[in-house]
């Protein structure tokens, strides 16, 4: 009766947000809008328009709720709070846990973020296992073998942010059918499917992505809109898998990264990616050749300023609260002693403020890349796959052309070249190069420099928060417990 009745309560949630579970063959479910085939099946979706108006909400995911808060607040709070390259700003618990290395499964920022992915990977599911079978002649294989490698690329950037955050997790690839009396017993376990391995999640990643790159269905990145899962975010995408240790590659890390190059090139200037109009009225530049991947907000709306800083866009913002990212003192050392002007003034800005919770409340710190509505999320740039491709040459033995690369990016923020570069130069580039883009506790884990960096940051920084030490278990988020309690089949991570 206990699981009935959570049955029950599911098939609301199902009618909004479909999941399903990869044993299963795609199964079309019947719903309002529906229709019929040629051949007499049902369908979920009758026509093009229909069909359409799922795409497009997959898109529409990122710029909601689910992209903003999850996808990218708290993508930064575990990549760089979690990490060392800032404090928790505000002094709410979940934040504080992270800094602490204290997090736990009741961490309600976590519990949040594991349902914002799932509905994200929901949202690409309905557009993957629903696109083949519209009985719409006027939509053309082409477009439908489009939508479907977007629809695949968009769900490869889910599961790999997933597997990297919580290890296992349950691997969602098609819809299940509508829950009815019948089938209850049957049903139950694709609402509630356990964890795949790993290793499992990463073939599936990878095989999707070149599906969307050798079917020919992925679009070539467009120079006037980034906001678009095209083949040059697949090829992004491969490279940095291939560089995770599961499934570790180092040739194939530099055959996709080189793949990347022939698409996009730095912008000149560094502050180009960040900077606004001389007005301060919009953002300098938006898609810009650097760019590989960015979500638009050329109407406003981006309200990550709001969390990082004051809107430089809006003449009554102010610094009214801590906000959630404070750079570390331990970050802005790391700027100080490579000379990098230019990098942390485009990084970090200071104002007076009425609190001193980190630091004294004259020339209080703030993270500076969101400084407007107006300002792009850039989830993937060259600059980040150039130093990957480095990162690879290094472990190859091939320190020559390495050091090319990384002078390259050094070039750019006005900093002499390095003679010879190390795999320690790599990562210490990535950081000044990459702060505050969802990259420095990646970073730190691939590298197996996490346990030593962060273990000795509490006797280097003196403004950190007391932390737990940092093990190779607790390298991975808790699985949220009330994912456990409705889920029998989930099982909570060790250490936690």
């Amino acid at each position: 009766m206990k699981n009935i009745l959570k049955l029950a309560y599911l098939l609301v949630i199902v009618l909004l947000v479909s999941s399903c579970d990869l044993s299963l063959k795609p199964v079309s479910a019947v719903y309002s809008n529906g229709g019929v085939d040629s051949a007499g099946n049902t369908v979920k979706f009758k026509n093009r328009a229909e069909m359409l108006s799922q795409y497009n909400n997959m898109y529409n995911q990122l710029i909601g709720n689910n992209g903003v808060e999850g996808w990218t607040t708290d993508m930064l709070i575990y990549s760089d709070t979690h990490a060392d390259n800032s404090y928790r700003g505000a002094t709410d618990v979940e934040l504080t846990q992270l800094e602490q290395q204290k997090q736990d499964g009741i961490n309600k920022n976590i519990n949040r973020d594991w349902n914002y992915y799932f509905s994200i990977i929901a949202a690409a599911n309905s557009v993957i296992c629903n696109v083949d079978s519209v009985p719409d002649a006027t939509f053309t294989q082409a477009e439908r073998k489009q939508w479907k490698s977007e629809g695949l690329i968009l769900r490869s950037m889910m599961y790999f942010d997933l597997v990297r955050l919580w290890g296992e997790v349950p691997l969602i690839t098609v819809e299940p059918p509508a829950i009815t009396a019948a089938n209850i017993t049957k049903v139950y376990p694709l609402y509630y499917p356990p964890r795949d391995s790993v290793q499992k999640v990463y073939r599936q990643i990878i095989g999707d992505l070149n599906f969307a790159l050798q079917s020919d269905g992925a679009p070539n990145i467009n120079n006037t809109n980034k906001f678009l899962f095209s083949k040059t975010v697949a090829n992004a995408l491969l490279a940095k898998i291939y560089a995770e240790k599961p499934v570790r590659d180092y040739a194939k890390v530099v055959q996709y990264c080189a793949a990347v190059e022939k698409d996009v090139t730095l912008v000149p200037n560094y502050g180009d990616l960040f900077d606004m109009n001389a007005s301060n009225t919009d953002v300098k530049y938006r898609n810009t050749s650097e760019s590989i991947f960015e979500i638009n907000f050329a109407g406003g709306g981006n309200w990550m300023t709001w969390m990082c800083g004051k809107d430089v866009s809006d003449p009554n913002s102010t610094y009214d609260w801590a906000k959630w990212f404070t750079p570390s003192r331990d970050l802005m050392a790391a700027f100080d002693n490579a000379g990098d002007v230019v990098r942390k003034n485009e990084t970090i800005i200071t104002g007076n403020v009425t609190w001193s919770n980190e630091y004294p409340s004259i020339g209080y710190p703030f993270m500076w890349k969101y400084r407007s509505k107006f300002t792009s999320v850039i989830k993937l740039r060259l600059a980040d796959i150039l130093l990957l491709k480095a990162e690879a040459l290094v472990e190859q033995g091939n320190a020559a052309d390495a050091t090319v690369l990384v002078n390259r990016i050094r070039s750019r923020a006005k900093l002499n070249s390095l003679s010879t570069v190390t795999a320690d130069d790599v990562l210490n580039e990535r950081r000044l190069e990459l702060a505050f883009e969802g990259q420095r506790w990646f970073d730190l884990v691939r590298s197996g420099k996490v346990v030593l960096v962060l273990n000795s940051l509490n006797s280097r920084d003196s403004g950190r928060l007391p932390m737990d030490p940092v093990t190779e278990a607790k390298t991975l988020l808790p699985i949220p417990q009330p994912q456990i309690d409705k889920n029998p089949s989930m099982i909570q991570n060790p250490g936690y």
